[in-house]
């Protein structure tokens, strides 16, 4: 299966919609409740909610998600209430339109459950109204929405955020250590569609560290990414160096890093990392190994972009 352990979870909702088109005659028997197999919505919701948790047993694809929340609707197919959905051609027919959704926080969307759980919702319904019509046909089942994945997020990465990398290492200022973390943050920025304008290596020394993030502040670079110094070794100074220049801090990227990191690492409590803002530059501290950059930044990429509208005045309104 596909690996999906380097996804933020968030808030995950999906809508679908189906039909079954029946004959007159099931309809009036729906409304006189004279059907041989008894009340026909109730049973095909039950139906529908237990396709959507069998899901990932028919898919193989599919991860098992949580379902945090799911409902139907059903309604008789007619053009006042469905012209939005269906056309002419559709509209003029006979049937009953299924709707689902659902919700649900997890790292993989939840469309496939809320589509399998339709199509089940009409399975269901053409099984209960088999033995008296026999036009039944399902269809035009279709996902109408859903939230909360990838594409969700792209309005963080409309407009191409310029950034700063700086690599923060005795070792890989002096020759005796390639960088790493420092081309793949380059690299991960890059395919969030931000450009990279700066990329440079230093000692870890403070004053070094502070007089570069300063001359890219004034050169209105809108984000800069460290890496390295953020543990708790003796030269672990990139921390205490942004620190003392930060004029407002941003505890909550570190959270969400840090909290990302722990559930991957018994390791990422001991990150010192801070982020904040001088100016309308954002500053973010990111670990020195390959992995901790990595995983920093699938913590917060590509949110962390909004900070930019945020420090120009414009709030969340985006």
């Amino acid at each position: 299966m596909r690996d999906i352990s380097h996804k933020q979870i968030t808030l995950r909702t999906a809508r679908a919609v189906g039909i079954i088109f029946c004959s007159e005659k099931s309809i009036d028997l729906i409304n006189s409740n004279k059907l041989p197999k008894g009340n026909l919505f109730d049973v095909a919701r039950a139906a529908g909610f237990l396709g959507a948790k069998l899901t990932p047993q028919l898919l193989p694809h599919c991860h098992p998600v949580t379902i945090d929340g799911m409902d139907f609707t059903f309604e008789f197919l007619g053009r006042k209430l469905h012209s939005d959905l269906f056309n002419d051609d559709i509209l003029n027919r006979t049937g009953i339109v299924i709707q689902g959704e659902a919700k649900s926080i997890g790292r993989t969307g939840i469309e496939m459950e809320t589509l399998t759980a339709v199509s089940v919702a009409a399975l269901e319904i053409y099984d209960m109204l088999k033995p008296v019509d026999t036009t039944l046909e399902i269809g035009h089942i279709k996902l109408l929405e859903k939230k909360g994945g990838k594409s969700d997020r792209s309005r963080y990465t409309e407009s191409s955020a310029v950034c700063a990398v700086l690599v923060c290492s005795d070792s890989t200022a002096s020759g005796e250590r390639e960088d790493k973390s420092g081309k793949l943050i380059c690299n991960m920025l890059e395919t969030s569609n931000a450009k990279v304008w700066h990329y440079k290596v230093l000692p870890d020394d403070k004053d070094a560290i502070q007089k570069q993030i300063l001359d890219w502040v004034k050169e209105d670079i809108q984000f800069i990414f460290t890496t390295g110094g953020t543990g708790l070794g003796p030269r672990d100074n990139t921390v205490s160096a942004v620190k003392e220049i930060l004029e407002r801090d941003a505890d909550g990227i570190t959270e969400a890093i840090r909290s990302f990191g722990q559930m991957r690492t018994p390791l990422a409590m001991m990150s010192r990392s801070v982020a904040g803002s001088i100016g309308k530059t954002l500053i973010v501290t990111l670990p020195g190994s390959t992995n901790g950059a990595r995983e920093s930044l699938e913590a917060i990429l590509p949110g962390v972009f909004h900070a930019r509208n945020m420090l120009d005045g414009e709030g969340h309104g985006c």
